[in-house]
């Protein structure tokens, strides 16, 4: 596949209503929150695993597109393919001696998974893959504005054993965002995407998980999620043609002045781009 040649960077809005859109483990799997400012975070890995999902659906095993990171995956097994495709034998922890067969082994699984050429990984385990630095990277997505935290009892009906029918019926909690409106910012490297072969049909397929990743993605944890806005920053060249900050600083997100009280929906926001300075091209996916 053909690389790209020309950088991007991109600006997600998404929202979530009476949800919970990434939970934390060493916080009973409360909203992650900045608690300093209160604003809701989303990491970067919870984005990926999204676009993961999406992409595994839509190509469903197509060759080029398999996930390398996979839920019940074992790397070992995964990297030994490509030895064996290669017909090469593989050595406990090292690549291959020679440098064009290290080459090939590290190749072949950039061209076999779309998460590794787009996101790269790091294949240094027992069966050696080498590592890859991948084109796409995305930041922690942040809240517009702080959120408040709601702690939502729950109660089960049901009992597990026939012994605990006249007990008390098991209570729950679960944690939510009434709302929030979230801005996550990624970028793409035209320079790093030549090293894994990483083409214009895997681009098209990035902004169609962005703007889709959520369709199916449907939990009762996450409530309502939705992507609102993708803006797209295309550089006239690999290296870029203005400052990623200076983009992204340029799309501005305001309450309306029709809005009161704490927001509650999209409809509460107004966003608005400024001008985009020469050699670059905006372009509004959603």
């Amino acid at each position: 596949m053909t690389a790209i040649t020309n950088r991007y960077e991109f600006v997600l809005l998404f929202d979530v209503e009476n949800g919970n859109p990434n939970g934390d483990p060493d916080a009973g799997n409360m909203p992650r929150f900045d608690p300093e400012t209160g604003h809701g975070l989303v990491t970067d890995v919870c984005l990926k695993r999204k676009i993961r999902n999406h992409v595994a659906l839509s190509k469903d095993g197509q060759a080029g597109f398999n996930i390398y990171i996979q839920e019940k995956a074992v790397l070992n097994q995964t990297h030994d393919m490509a030895y064996k495709a290669l017909e090469l034998k593989p050595e406990a922890k090292k690549l291959p001696k020679k440098a064009e067969d290290a080459k090939k082994v590290t190749d072949w699984m950039c061209a076999n998974f779309f998460d590794i050429r787009t996101f790269g990984a790091v294949m240094t385990t027992e069966v050696n893959c080498g590592q890859v630095r991948g084109p796409v990277q995305l930041a922690f997505a942040k809240s517009v504005e702080p959120l408040v935290s709601q702690e939502i009892s729950i109660t089960r009906m049901a009992v597990t054993n026939e012994k605990d029918l006249e007990k008390e019926r098991t209570m729950g909690r679960k944690h939510i965002v009434p709302y929030g409106l979230y801005v996550a910012k990624g970028f793409v490297s035209a320079a790093l995407a030549e090293k894994t072969s990483f083409g214009e049909e895997d681009l098209q397929l990035l902004w169609d998980a962005l703007t889709n990743m959520f369709e199916h993605d449907r939990s009762a944890a996450r409530g309502v999620m939705s992507s609102r806005k993708l803006y797209v920053f295309k550089h006239k060249d690999k290296l870029g043609n203005a400052p990623a900050h200076k983009l992204f600083e340029l799309v501005d997100i305001k309450r309306k002045d029709s809005s009161q009280g704490p927001a509650r929906s999209f409809a509460d926001y107004q966003v608005t781009v400024g001008s985009v300075p020469a050699g670059v091209d905006l372009i509004e996916m959603l």
